[in-house]
């Protein structure tokens, strides 16, 4: 009955078959983080195909219910719940799968229930999606982001975590509500760790390239003080929204769709992800968020940011204080 309703010509078929090669991506794990970025995504039209894998079968076959019932509002794609086997052909693979952050909790006290799950997960992945690009969203990111990067054997170009690009995306629109600005008019950067460590690069902080502090005044005592809170509020925002809602998801569910639509798109974008840093004054072996450019091969290049000496003072803290947790792994 269905076959009668259609019926495709030669040359349509041979259309279809030179049409570009469609992008498929993978998310592991339908928790509150994987579903908020399946759905940002799927809105922004971001994959032809998007499979998603979690252990709760029962759930994850809820949440694929529910997207694909919203299919015929969104431009067309492919959205199904599956297993890594799933996965051939994949061009990235998001992996938002692990501990859930309880309240109270740094991101680096989940590391070691994190680095076991990983070492299972890991090499599945590599088997079933071998040329796929790794983004990892799972937290302590940065240890997550060097983990994966060791047990996948991929070279580092093609292992990035999400890293502080939901940090710096705080941090633009704190600063821009405190000024009265829209927050794509205002450039600034978080670096360092996704976490307690984190640092604000004030001396970069620049509306339509003028500077808003001058030369030195960052490190002063003379900042007002309601921006310095500014990265208090940056630093605690996870901490915040995990006591009065469980988990961030919206904003990383955003954040990680930039990410995707600059691999797949071939942008040639910067962005604060965290990749491994061999180099960039003392720092080596680490992975940690600078802002680096992203395409269709990862990350290609991290810029050689110019900081003030307190600011690389603190950043230099910060690889300290998460090669001290990677030293502590059993990989």
């Amino acid at each position: 009955m269905f076959e009668q309703l259609f019926t495709i010509s030669s040359e349509a078929k041979s259309i279809s078959a030179t049409a570009r090669s469609p992008h498929k991506g993978v998310i592991i794990g339908a928790g509150q983080v994987g579903m908020a970025c399946a759905y940002s995504m799927l809105i922004q039209n971001t994959f032809d195909e998007m499979v998603i894998v979690d252990v709760n079968q029962h759930k994850l076959e809820g949440e694929v219910m529910d997207l694909v019932h919203g299919l015929p509002f969104v431009e067309p794609m492919l959205v199904r719940k599956g297993t890594l086997a799933d996965g051939e052909d994949a061009d990235i693979v998001i992996i938002t799968a692990g501990a859930k952050q309880k309240p109270e909790e740094t991101r680096l006290d989940l590391v070691q229930r994190n680095v076991e799950v990983f070492k299972d997960l890991i090499p599945q992945v590599i088997k079933f999606c071998p040329r796929a690009i790794l983004l990892i969203v799972t937290n302590p990111v940065d240890i997550m982001t060097y983990v994966s990067l060791k047990l996948s054997g991929l070279p580092s170009s093609s292992v990035i975590g999400s890293g502080t690009v939901l940090d710096t995306a705080r941090f633009r629109y704190l600063l821009a509500e405190k000024l009265q600005l829209d927050p794509r008019s205002l450039h600034a950067y978080i670096v360092g760790e996704h976490g307690d460590s984190e640092v604000p690069v004030w001396s970069k902080v620049n509306i339509s390239g003028m500077r808003l502090f001058d030369e030195g005044l960052e490190d002063s005592k003379d900042i007002n003080q309601a921006l310095q809170e500014i990265s208090q509020q940056v630093k605690n925002a996870a901490y915040e929204i995990i006591k009065r809602k469980g988990a961030t998801s919206y904003a990383i569910g955003l954040g990680v769709t930039q990410i995707v639509q600059a691999i797949l798109r071939n942008q040639n974008r910067v962005l604060t992800v965290s990749s491994l840093i061999s180099g960039f004054h003392g720092i080596k072996d680490v992975c940690l968020s600078l802002p680096a450019v992203v395409n269709r091969q990862g990350v290609t290049r991290v810029l050689n940011l110019s900081l003030s000496q307190t600011e690389l003072q603190q950043l230099q803290h910060s690889s300290q204080v998460l090669r001290q947790t990677i030293e502590q792994l059993s990989l």
